[in-house]
């Protein structure tokens, strides 16, 4: 098993190479050379297993020699053995054929914990067997920086250091991020939105002297070992509603379109998926795309979902990617002319890609009414990421089939939003109720590449 960059100018790596990689030396995104098949017969053999049991026939195709069987069973049981339901990523049921797939019941409450503690076991694993360590730089929109704390802290073969936009994260959030004691994980609150995070980090990844020097690793959503764990709970929830013998469509809230990236290899590997279905908050650069209007950056809106603030959807080049044929040159123009402000998507690409996804937007006033009223109509709290969401798996789901509407993230994460909209106050679990009292360690820090770089320098190890 191969992967290649999305650019086309990047040597192919293995799948241990390029978790480890990160991001490709020519500023493109690892993807598999082939997508593994899954048969009508083992997609229906997944029928009752364990979550961690489905986790492992999935993802095995994808790993080639790199792990043993005996070692990636071990590495799959050890990364969700702490999260607090046995199901891993139950489904509730909303309505009449409309589901909800609870992702939240990880160690910082929020999807991304299903990639990154399987990452976090993969690298341990892996960096032991060659003797080196790594310096991990991420960007976090507010998920993804808690999420690979809480799975690297403590490592002595790592050292993290994560980015977030200062004022523009929850307090949750936040405090999940500065609150950790450990000397090698790192809270860096930049002056700037998510988008100056992301750039300065793969601003990072493209100076190769300094990503040589200190062996920069990322475990953002570029990472493909990401995108790949969260395939896994596509087929957990549809065989669970009846696939391969029935379709399931899914509406994914997302701004970085990973998430949705992922039912995309999901459906390739032949997982019957109807619909995929993209919901957008206020910064709906994905929508206006998929609308057929361009891909053009605006400003970044602040809104009660900030993990949705984003105009750079460091995934959607991979959605690109397979849209233009695999071209990786026509990419490569593509994402040049994003950083002057965005690019128009040709007649063949958009129809590859409206093909593929269909999208919607929720403003601030439906994201708050849709939490009132799903909480008035089934006794779901939903936090706002999940309320866009349902909002836009409403407006566009087909009765007669299945809609899984995937919850991201626990609604104690954003307890103001969730309050004001139901009059519920969402309580954390009894595990972080004393997160609001735990010291916090945070460096602020300016949107600029050479001090964040000195930065990181100065406090490796330290």
């Amino acid at each position: 098993m191969k992967y290649i960059s999305t650019r086309g100018q990047a040597p192919e790596l293995t799948f241990e190479e390029a978790m480890l990689t990160g991001l490709a030396r020519d500023g493109g995104l690892y993807v598999p050379a082939e997508i593994p098949q899954m048969s009508h017969d083992e997609i229906a053999a997944l029928s009752g297993l364990s979550y961690e049991e489905t986790a492992f026939r999935v993802m095995r195709p994808f790993l080639g020699d790199c792990f043993t069987d005996d070692e990636f069973r071990e590495i799959i049981a050890k990364a969700y053995a702490g999260f607090g339901h046995a199901a891993r990523a139950p489904l509730k049921q909303l309505a009449p054929n409309h589901f909800l797939l609870e992702l939240f019941h990880g160690p910082t409450l929020a999807f991304k914990d299903f990639a990154m503690q399987l990452i976090g076991q993969l690298f341990e694993v892996a960096l032991k067997r060659r003797g080196e360590s790594v310096t991990i730089v991420g960007a976090t929109s507010g998920d993804t920086g808690s999420a690979a704390i809480e799975a690297f802290r403590g490592l002595d073969a790592v050292n993290v250091f994560i980015l977030y936009p200062h004022g523009r994260v929850s307090e949750v959030q936040r405090r999940q991020m500065t609150t950790p004691a450990d000397s090698n994980v790192h809270a860096l609150a930049v002056e700037g939105d998510f988008d100056d995070c992301q750039a300065a980090v793969k601003d990072m990844f493209n100076d190769f002297e300094f990503r040589d020097s200190v062996r920069l690793a990322g475990v953002n959503s570029i990472n493909f070992a990401r995108v790949l764990a969260q395939v896994v709970y596509y087929f957990s929830s549809a065989v669970s509603l009846g696939a391969p013998h029935r379709k399931i469509s899914y509406t994914v809230p997302t701004g970085n379109f990973g998430d949705i990236f992922a039912g995309y290899i999901a459906k390739q590997m032949g997982l019957p998926i109807e619909q995929l279905v993209v919901a957008t908050n206020q910064n709906d650069i994905l929508h206006r795309c998929l609308s057929g209007q361009g891909y053009f950056k605006g400003d970044t809106i602040p809104s009660i979902s900030p993990s949705m603030d984003i105009q750079v959807s460091s995934n959607f080049e991979r959605a690109l990617f397979y849209a233009y044929g695999q071209d990786g040159a026509a990419v490569g123009q593509l994402m040049n002319e994003l950083k002057t402000g965005g690019f128009n998507v040709s007649q063949g690409a958009m129809q590859a890609l409206q093909e593929t996804y269909v999208s919607g937007r929720a403003s601030e006033e439906e994201t708050m009414a849709t939490i009132k009223s799903e909480w008035a109509a089934s006794g779901e709290l939903l936090c706002p990421h999940g309320a866009v969401g349902v909002k836009v798996a409403n407006q566009l789901r087909v009765a007669d089939i299945p809609m899984v509407t995937l919850a991201t993230a626990h609604p104690a994460k954003f307890p103001a939003a969730v309050e004001e909209a139901s009059g519920i106050h969402p309580p954390l679990p009894a595990r972080m109720a004393d997160l609001y009292e735990r010291d916090e360690r945070v460096t602020r820090i300016d949107n600029d590449l050479a001090a964040l770089e000195a930065h990181i320098r100065k406090n490796i190890a330290n």
